[in-house]
């Protein structure tokens, strides 16, 4: 057999060369700029970025102070509570709240619901849904993901719609509020359109469809979630907040970041309270669906305005006043140890 000079290189002939090009980019020779820190242009930037800081808090401050609040607890936990009997008593039930508005409240107003000592952000809790099933996808309507589980298949092996522990565990709590306009109470509308954000209603949850635009034969191979009283397909009238599209159920399905937190329930901005709600006596009726004091937590409904940076929030303003107080302090430290070293160094000279 012959064996060719090319299948056995000479061992003593040099091998390629891993040197990069001698270029000025390759061989790291681009001309740079590097600022020189100098008292003179440190101690500027942290006093103009402290005032900065403290001017911005000092507004944010006064925004959040200027919007009006008021909150009702109706857990019913202790005897003599206006929902005492509800929450003690079996599901559903109903119970009033009276309260006065002393004086005009701005609209428009944002209605919310406050619950505490609820761990929406526990990671299996989290976890435990199908973003593929409400998005619309069929397939995972019939066979929803492992992540569901135990809130998967009921015991006759039918799917849960929507499937998982946070769908399961949707607020169902009902409110409708009432004036008392001279003796005669009438209803402030209350409006869910737009009570959700616009990309979730839009784009990330979407109804199923075969076709022929009717949900609940698409919904026909589901049942219900085992919390819910109404199937998926009938939590409206309205078809456009109905399914996987009602904004009650994208709402909740936002999960929280601290266990306690508001979620949107209505807006009061039609009919003649389109400019807010006057003073007076209200009413607010209250279908007690949802349990709290298994798990310890409590239930509140807030009345909000709203500014131009949204709800009641005095944390942003705070933050931005510590971090402009720091800067200001830092600034003054450097200054002292500058002022002390520099007259040190004069006095050597």
């Amino acid at each position: 057999m012959n064996v060719t000079s090319k299948e056995f290189p000479n061992k003593h002939e040099p091998l390629p060369s891993q040197r990069p090009d001698n270029t000025a980019f390759t061989q790291q020779r681009l001309p740079a700029w590097q600022p020189l820190l100098s008292a003179s242009l440190v101690l500027p930037f942290f006093f103009l970025a402290g005032l900065s800081f403290i001017a911005i808090g000092i507004g944010l401050l006064y925004t959040s102070d200027r919007i009006k609040e008021c909150e009702y607890d109706y857990t019913g936990a202790q005897p003599g509570d206006n929902c005492y009997e509800c929450a003690s008593g079996l599901s559903p039930c109903n119970c009033n709240i009276t309260f006065n508005i002393t004086e005009f409240f701005q609209g428009p107003v944002f209605m919310y619901y406050e619950l505490s000592n609820f761990y929406q952000n526990h990671f299996r809790y989290m976890t435990s849904r199908d973003d593929k099933q409400l998005s619309g996808f069929l397939d995972s309507l019939e066979n929803p993901s492992n992540y569901c589980a135990p809130y998967q298949w009921n015991s006759e092996h039918k799917p849960y719609a929507p499937c998982g522990a946070v769908a399961n565990s949707m607020f169902n709590d009902v409110f409708t509020l009432y004036y008392n306009d001279n003796g005669a109470y009438i209803e402030v509308p209350l409006v869910v359109k737009g009570i959700s954000w616009w990309t979730d209603y839009n784009i990330k949850f979407r109804n199923p469809t075969n076709g022929n635009g009717n949900i609940s034969d698409v919904f026909k191979v589901t049942v219900k979630p085992l919390n819910w009283s109404n199937p998926v397909f009938n939590l409206s009238d309205d078809p456009f907040n109905n399914g996987f599209i009602n904004e009650d159920f994208i709402v909740w399905m936002r999960t929280a970041a601290l266990p306690t937190f508001r979620k949107l329930y209505r807006r009061i901005e039609s009919g003649n309270f389109t400019e807010g709600l006057p003073v007076g006596q209200y009413l607010l009726k209250i279908i007690y669906n949802f349990p709290v004091l298994s798990f310890e937590g409590r239930k509140k409904v807030v009345f909000s305005s709203v500014s131009w940076m949204g709800g009641k929030n005095p944390f942003l303003g705070i933050a931005y006043l510590v971090f402009g107080s720091l800067c200001t302090l830092l600034g003054f430290i450097m200054l002292i140890v500058f002022i002390k070293y520099q007259e040190r160094a004069d006095d050597d000279i």
